[in-house]
C-alpha cells in the first residue's frame, strides 16, 4: 500500500515484488477455500471483505458460541451439524470422537458444566 494525501492506494501489480505476488495468490486461494462453501446468507456477510484474514474473522464472529438469547441446544446442534458439514465439504473432516469434545468443552454454555462433567 501506498500513501498519496492520507489515502492507501494499493500497489499496482508492476509495483509488487515477487514476494508481494506470492502473498497476493495464497490469498486468493484462502479467499476461494472460504467462499465455496457458504451459502447466499452467509455470503452476503463477508461479500465486502477483502482478504481470508477478514472473512474468517467475519464468519468467526456470527457463529461463535451459543450465548445467543433464546439459542436452544437443538437450534446451537444444528448450526454446529451445518458447520461441521461445510467443513466436510472443503476436505476438512472431523471425527465423530471430535465433535462430542468440541461441544462439551467449547460449544455448550456454562450453565451445562456439571451435566459436561458427569459425562
Amino acid at each position: 500500500m501506498k500513501k498519496e494525501e492520507g489515502v492507501d492506494v494499493p500497489k499496482t501489480r508492476a509495483d509488487c515484488t515477487a514476494e508481494d505476488l506470492k502473498k497476493w495468490e495464497k490469498n486468493a486461494k484462502a479467499k476461494k477455500w472460504l467462499v465455496c462453501g457458504l451459502g447466499p446468507d452467509e455470503y452476503s456477510r463477508i461479500q465486502s471483505c477483502t482478504t481470508a484474514n477478514e472473512i474468517w474473522d467475519t464468519l468467526q464472529v456470527a457463529h461463535e458460541g451459543t450465548l445467543q438469547e433464546g439459542e436452544t441446544i437443538h437450534d446451537m446442534y444444528t448450526r454446529f451439524t451445518t458447520l461441521t458439514n461445510e467443513l466436510k465439504s472443503l476436505g476438512r473432516i472431523i471425527l465423530e470422537e471430535g465433535k462430542v469434545e468440541k461441544i462439551l468443552t467449547r460449544v455448550l454454555p456454562v450453565s451445562w458444566e456439571s451435566k459436561i462433567t458427569a459425562i
